[in-house]
């Protein structure tokens, strides 16, 4: 594709005691432990308005995907049949943008304390988005 290539600054970090792809669940309810968002000092105003119990989408930048992967099998199961890596919520992708949505248990200055964030540690954050609930949209 023509064009030049987007600019996308991370806001943040994760911290979190997923080190290791291999082991780390697959999705965030499946067992991922609380972990925190740190982010830069340039963003922390917009943290302002989120408070415990609020669930937000938080996009990252899976920066150990491999992308140049195509095709997949779901969940890396030998059994299941090969999927197009866009019908799959594989890490391996060629943009490889993580999707999570998580609980907020507290928030702490610059960092903000999560349930269900299966990201690694060291991941980049990209954006927090709150998510929507009917016409409470924001």
């Amino acid at each position: 594709m023509a064009g030049d290539p987007y600019l996308l600054k991370p806001i943040g970090v994760v911290q979190s005691p997923l080190v290791d792809a291999a082991t780390a669940p697959k999705q965030g309810d499946e067992g991922a432990p609380d972990a925190w968002i740190v982010f830069d000092p340039s963003v922390v105003e917009a943290l302002r308005d989120l408070k415990a119990d609020d669930e937000v989408v938080v996009l990252t930048w899976l920066d150990r995907a491999a992308r140049d992967v195509l095709i997949v099998r779901p969940r890396g199961d030998p059994n299941r049949p090969e999927r197009g890596v866009f019908s799959t919520r594989s890490p391996d992708r060629p943009n490889p943008i993580g999707l999570h949505r998580v609980q907020i248990l507290k928030v702490e200055g610059s960092r903000m304390q999560v349930r269900n964030l299966e990201a690694l540690d060291g991941t980049p954050v990209l954006d927090v988005k709150p998510v929507l609930r009917g016409v409470d949209e924001r």
